[in-house]
């Protein structure tokens, strides 16, 4: 949520369609979740804090609802739609992370075929944001009477089939463009890639560390601010696109 707004402004600064740019800025950023999510999962799994059971129950509804996005939704919709919905759904996370509401814990975790929907909806949406889908995937696991570490750690561990299903679905679903800048393999921007990746896969660990020992509850409010400042380029950039 933090890399789209700036990949679209390096885009757009090098000549890259307001449509397109935002659509390369969330492809690109989710890509990266590929090589960040390992760095980070190892991290928590070394605490033995991820809930691997319930991985494998999530993911085969994850890979289905990040096809449909990435090769079906994200590739029919426009790149202003798609910025609307991103400030939006940043927004609205941002506003969740400030008030530092969780739900109460009020059931259980459902069964297969009940995991397997939720994969759905977390794969599909993070897919057309461009996000790891721990804004979905923490609050109901929590509700599901996890525990609020490993529902973060499992979150981490979901990342992965997250990024690498949509990620294959924008090269996809892209692959047919003609006026992609160079050095783009479908929708994903490789430079971006390169360097984003390069440089998180470094601190990813250090974060899932520091996530057990600093403040949480105060950097989420400085963290939500400065989500709202993106999430109001980002509706900008939407708005004003043509």
């Amino acid at each position: 949520m933090v890399m789209v707004p700036f990949i679209t402004v390096i885009l757009s600064e090098r000549g890259v369609g307001g449509e397109l740019s935002v659509k390369m800025a969330i492809a690109t950023s989710m890509a990266t979740i590929v090589f960040t999510s390992i760095s980070s999962v190892r991290a928590h799994h070394k605490r033995g804090a991820v809930r691997w059971d319930l991985v494998k129950s999530f993911a085969p509804g994850i890979v289905v609802g990040a096809a449909i996005a990435s090769m079906g939704v994200f590739a029919a919709l426009k790149g202003s739609s798609l910025a609307l919905f991103f400030a939006l759904f940043v927004g609205f996370s941002a506003t969740q992370m400030f008030l530092d509401k969780k739900p109460a814990a009020s059931r259980q975790i459902p069964g297969g075929a009940g995991l397997m929907g939720a994969g759905g909806v977390i794969g599909f949406i993070s897919g057309l944001v461009g996000a790891g889908g721990g804004f979905i995937s923490v609050p109901f696991m929590t509700w599901c009477n996890v525990a609020i570490h490993r529902a973060v750690a499992t979150s981490a561990a979901l990342g992965f089939p997250i990024a690498l299903a949509n990620a294959v679905g924008y090269v996809l679903s892209g692959s047919h463009l003609a006026d992609l800048p160079p050095y783009s393999l479908g929708y994903i921007w490789l430079p971006g890639l390169a360097v984003i990746a390069s440089c998180s896969i470094f601190t990813a660990p250090v974060g899932a560390s520091a996530a057990h020992k600093l403040p949480v509850k105060r950097l989420k409010r400085v963290f939500a601010s400065i989500l709202y400042l993106l999430a109001a380029y980002m509706l900008y950039r939407g708005l004003a696109i043509r």
